[in-house]
């Protein structure tokens, strides 16, 4: 398997590229490749690249692109709106795990029992960077600014809704709601659920209360096994 690197500002036309200091110092000073050595390039926009190393500067790797290939894309695209846990190790493994199954879009939503108001996206988007190679994947999910709860109802959203919630009431089941196909935006509250005010306001907005189960999950593992259940739908 060839050394992968994250590549995103390289397009399908280029005859070569140079990798930033970062990834040219990955690539000789820890990976040790040298000249003619073949590597791989991803874009994170669905495009993969074969390429190989012309000059082997710890600062400035020259490549010559060999083959670029796009992806063909999954048949779905799934938007996962979680409130972020008290605890941020919980987040970033949701979003390692969500990145690996199958997840286009990720929004962290501040509600009213949420434990943690405040979300640095900087090391979370590395997360999601070293899960997108790591699992060869081509296409690099889109992690949004947090948004309040309210805010995020108010805006456009395509697709089937739904809010996945813990409290009584007529509900199905996720993979009933989403069914195979499409675009979904799926609602996963905080450690306390969503309170009753939110999951009347999220069905006001279009939002179809759906379940996960007869077990309840911690929010990192609810949003996972969301992933999970829409990916084997569209299996």
């Amino acid at each position: 398997m060839l050394p992968l690197f994250y590549t995103p500002t390289i397009e399908p036309h280029h005859e070569a590229f140079v990798l930033d200091e970062a990834e040219s110092k990955h690539a000789v000073r820890v990976l040790r490749l040298g000249m003619e050595a073949e590597v791989g390039l991803v874009d994170g926009r669905g495009t993969r690249y074969r390429a190989q190393i012309a000059d082997p500067h710890p600062k400035r790797t020259v490549l010559k692109i060999v083959e670029a290939r796009r992806v063909v894309p999954r048949p779905y695209y799934v938007h996962i709106a979680i409130a972020p846990t008290k605890n941020i190790e919980r987040l970033e493994w949701f979003l390692e795990k969500a990145t690996e199954v199958g997840v286009d879009e990720v929004t962290p939503i501040i509600c009213e029992h949420s434990e943690r108001k405040e979300v640095k996206l900087d090391r979370l988007n590395k997360i999601v960077v070293a899960a997108m190679k790591q699992s060869l994947k081509a296409e690099l999910p889109k992690l949004n600014e947090p948004v309040k709860y309210a805010q995020f109802l108010a805006q456009a959203h395509e697709g089937v809704l739904a809010i996945a919630h813990c409290a009584p009431g007529e509900k199905r089941y996720l993979a009933d709601v989403v069914g195979p196909g499409g675009r979904s935006v799926v609602l996963i509250g905080p450690e306390g659920d969503f309170s009753e005010s939110e999951i009347e306001l999220a069905q006001a907005a279009g939002f179809l209360p759906a379940t996960l189960g007869d077990t309840r999950l911690r929010t990192e593992t609810a949003a996972v096994a969301a992933c999970v259940e829409i990916a084997f739908i569209n299996r």
